[in-house]
């Protein structure tokens, strides 16, 4: 039976990021992915954005866009063929919620905070803003966040991982983990048969699966209370000349991107309670419809349904509770059980704070540099 130091369920960011910081430090590692290759869930469903969270601000998560602008600038020196910098515009129009000067404000927070600096651009350069309506204009402000790919970002930090030394078993389903006092019994389903391994250690990882999986530890693990939300996208054709843009939908005044994405123009996001088997997960027209709504009132050139070329949807995990999802904490949470210190279970995380996410797993885990 092989032996690990770490066996990690999921190969999603924030599984890919945890294998590699372990076996950089020298840990016999083992990722167990359901699926034939990386971020098939929701790591490649994301808004494809490595920034520090703006809107963040407005509910006083400081402290999380502090960290998040230190691992942008983290991303941009170390992944520069991946994470590039696009201008962002915020336009302000006569019923825009926030007020030019709150948008200022926020922005002069968002620099200090590690951000670059802003700037507010001139009214007779509206135009050549890709069609942005103007009737209504009070202020446009244009700042810099980062954006990539989300499946390639974790398809390179695995594939490094495993250069180094880890184990990555794809198409491999968890079945179950009988824990003891030092190690780990791990049971998983690869290519009809069943096979066990066993770890000092088990991260569950499984996204929005972690709860499924606790189900399957032994001694019986409390799990956290989360909420399931679909996020969804949609592809338009066109091409956005002066970068993205950051827009406050009509209807509910939520956050909004219009982006550019390869040669297309994506936009995004939703927000919409979710039942289901997570591997169900799909666009609803309803969601498609807020979004082309949300381009309509705020462009000159309008879009029907049958522009859109494609959609997909990813799930967010967020703790469970009565308040509006969008103003919710978008902290990763970290949960042990102390029956069972030798699992821990990553809930929620941001594609941009995988690495510190990561770092702050091994320091909880006591897994420091390994001596060799």
């Amino acid at each position: 039976m092989l032996q690990y130091d770490l066996a990690i369920i999921g190969a999603g960011i924030h599984g890919a990021a945890v294998a590699y910081e372990a076996v950089t430090r020298g840990y016999q590692v083992v990722v167990l992915e359901q699926y034939d290759s990386p971020a098939r869930g929701t790591s490649s469903r994301s808004s494809k954005l490595i920034h520090g969270g703006l809107r963040y601000l407005e509910s006083g998560q400081f402290r999380l866009v502090h960290q998040c602008l230190a691992e942008r600038r983290r991303l941009l020196d170390e992944q520069p063929d991946l994470v590039r910098l696009i201008p962002f515009h915020i336009p302000v129009y006569r019923h825009t919620r926030r007020s030019p000067w709150l948008i200022a404000t926020g922005l002069s927070l968002y620099a200090l905070l590690g951000g670059k600096a802003f700037r507010r651009i001139a009214p007779r350069n509206w135009p050549q803003l890709d069609g942005l309506k103007t009737q209504g204009l009070k202020a446009v402000f244009s700042y810099w966040d980062a954006q990539t790919d989300d499946r390639q970002l974790t398809e390179r930090i695995m594939k490094t991982a495993e250069s180094r030394g880890a184990q990555v078993r794809y198409r491999a389903t968890f079945s179950s983990a009988q824990c003891e006092r030092r190690t780990c019994r791990i049971c998983f389903e690869s290519g009809g048969s069943s096979e066990t391994v066993t770890a000092t250690a088990v991260v569950n990882a499984a996204g929005p699966w972690v709860n499924q999986a606790l189900q399957n530890i032994s001694p019986a693990i409390s799990p956290l209370a989360i909420e399931l939300v679909q996020g969804t996208h949609i592809i338009v054709p066109g091409k956005l000349e002066h970068g993205a843009y950051y827009l406050e939908a009509p209807r509910d005044r939520r956050a909004i991107f219009v982006m550019p994405w390869r040669e297309n123009i994506m936009i995004g996001t939703t927000e919409t309670p979710y039942r289901g088997s997570p591997e169900d997960v799909t666009p609803l027209e309803t969601e498609v419809t807020y979004l082309l709504e949300t381009w309509n009132h705020y462009f000159d050139a309008p879009l029907s349904r049958d522009a859109v070329i494609d959609c997909f949807a990813g799930l967010r995990v967020l703790p469970a509770a009565d308040s509006n999802p969008f103003y919710r904490s978008r902290d990763t949470l970290l949960h042990r059980d102390r029956r069972v210190p030798q699992v821990l279970t990553i809930y929620g995380g941001k594609l941009t704070s995988h690495h510190h996410t990561a770092v702050r797993v091994m320091r909880e885990l006591g897994l420091s540099h390994k001596s060799r």
